[in-house]
């Protein structure tokens, strides 16, 4: 699940800090970098709860209201089909949550107001009052219930950011992303999924983890050669003048493209100028892209840079 945007979002982070911070320890920033993956692999799990404690809070609603119209001897039907979906069932018994559960406290669990105001939110809007009022509804239906939900409203709900951010400083930037891969959780549940039904893993394989350790280790390690190069090959712009931020890309970048001949230079380049944009100036991915694009191109004539 940790896949390798988020890693070069993490190294980056980092790499930065790492020069911020008067002590280098290269162990310690390799630690950190594992930590903070850690930490986002716990927000996907986090989110996926989110979605058990809106059930668990509509639950609690509908055994409040029947016990209201009991005492008021109303002979009213109390619906529980929002209750009683199947996907949100399935993640409330999803064996590999609740042991993260068993390990790690549920933040909504001290967000009752939040989880109130959010599930209000759902009940207003039409995907919600399309799938109470339909005459039945399936397996397709419920996932698809969750899908709009969380797509729709969820996702664009900025108030989850100043909780997270309040929980945790290494969820600040991770949330779009793990977004995403709550969204493919939810489309790789199926009616005969059981308890046992495996979450995304944290890394698709080893690889993606080496990929992590040895690109912060290629980008500290070899720092003055990259950013010689940087400054060699900038043109119309003085090194000193360059954002600081900008070098650190342009150094994990070329870390990235001298060291995994298998990734090819244009998925690399358009990583780290998608980061500039988000990181830095706004000017910044124009001179990021301009310079990574010289240097590689010079590499290659001096027969420096090969590719897989």
């Amino acid at each position: 699940m940790i896949n390798r945007t988020i890693i070069r979002q993490k190294v980056v982070q980092l790499m930065y800090a790492y020069y911020q911070n008067g002590e280098r320890n290269l162990d310690s920033a390799e630690k950190e970098l594992l930590k903070s993956l850690s930490k986002a692999y716990e927000l996907y799990h986090q989110l996926l709860l989110l979605i058990v404690a809106l059930t668990r809070y509509a639950e609690d609603s509908a055994d409040r209201q029947e016990e209201l119209n009991r005492v008021a001897h109303k002979d009213e039907t109390v619906s529980r089909r929002f209750v009683e979906n199947s996907l949100a069932r399935q993640l409330n018994d999803n064996r590999q949550l609740n042991e993260f559960r068993e390990h790690h406290e549920m933040i909504w669990a001290d967000e009752s107001a939040y989880v109130k105001s959010l599930f209000d939110e759902i009940c207003q809007s039409d995907y919600y009052k399309e799938y109470m009022e339909a005459p039945a509804v399936d397996y397709e239906a419920d996932r698809e219930l969750w899908r709009l939900i969380y797509k729709n409203i969820v996702m664009k709900d900025e108030r989850i950011d100043a909780i997270l951010e309040e929980r945790s400083l290494y969820w600040n930037d991770d949330r779009e992303i793990i977004d995403t891969f709550v969204i493919k959780t939810i489309k790789r549940f199926a009616a005969n999924s059981t308890p046992k039904q495996e979450l995304l893993p944290e890394f698709k394989d080893d690889e993606d983890r080496d990929f992590a350790v040895r690109l912060l280790r290629r980008s500290i390690l070899n720092d003055e050669y990259y950013r010689s190069l940087i400054g060699q090959y900038v043109q119309n712009w003085e090194f000193e003048r360059l954002a600081f931020m900008d070098v650190i890309i342009m150094q994990v970048a070329i870390a990235e493209i001298l060291s995994f001949p298998q990734i090819p230079i244009s998925v690399s380049i358009n990583e780290y100028v998608e980061i500039a944009k988000v990181y830095s100036t706004p000017k910044s991915y124009g001179y990021v892209n301009g310079i990574l694009d010289t240097v590689t191109r010079i590499l290659k004539e001096e027969g420096k840079l090969l590719k897989e």
